[in-house]
């Protein structure tokens, strides 16, 4: 599966890398997303979406955590939808894409449940 999610096709472009795709719709929703990574309130989940590492969490931070991780399911199945594949598969290689992609500081989920600074 992993080999048939680094071709995605995307229209009449092919390899786009996925978190490209997965760029937030404002600017000032991503400087807030992280804006809380870097404040170590949220992270990086195991299945692609975000976390809160900090609980309980404010009602702000779980109304963002809520409107990143709805953003990111429905770019997740259409994905999927789009390319053949299950949703899980696509959150599975966007997880290994962010977990790169994330800065010195920033928390990832381990495989049990707990939290690591990058």
């Amino acid at each position: 599966m992993i080999y048939k999610l680094t071709q995605l096709k995307l229209g009449r472009y092919t390899f786009i890398p996925l978190f490209i795709m997965l760029m937030w719709a404002s600017t000032a929703a991503a400087g807030a997303l992280q804006q809380a990574k870097s404040q170590g309130l949220i992270g990086e989940r195991q299945d692609g979406y975000v976390g809160y590492v900090v609980k309980p969490a404010t009602q702000e931070t779980k109304t963002l955590v809520k409107s990143v991780n709805a953003k990111r399911r429905a770019k997740f199945q259409s994905t999927a939808n789009n390319n053949g594949v299950s949703m899980e598969d696509v959150a599975q290689l966007f997880f290994q894409r962010a977990q790169k992609a994330s800065k010195k500081g920033d928390f990832i989920q381990k495989k049990d449940g707990s939290w690591r600074k990058k």
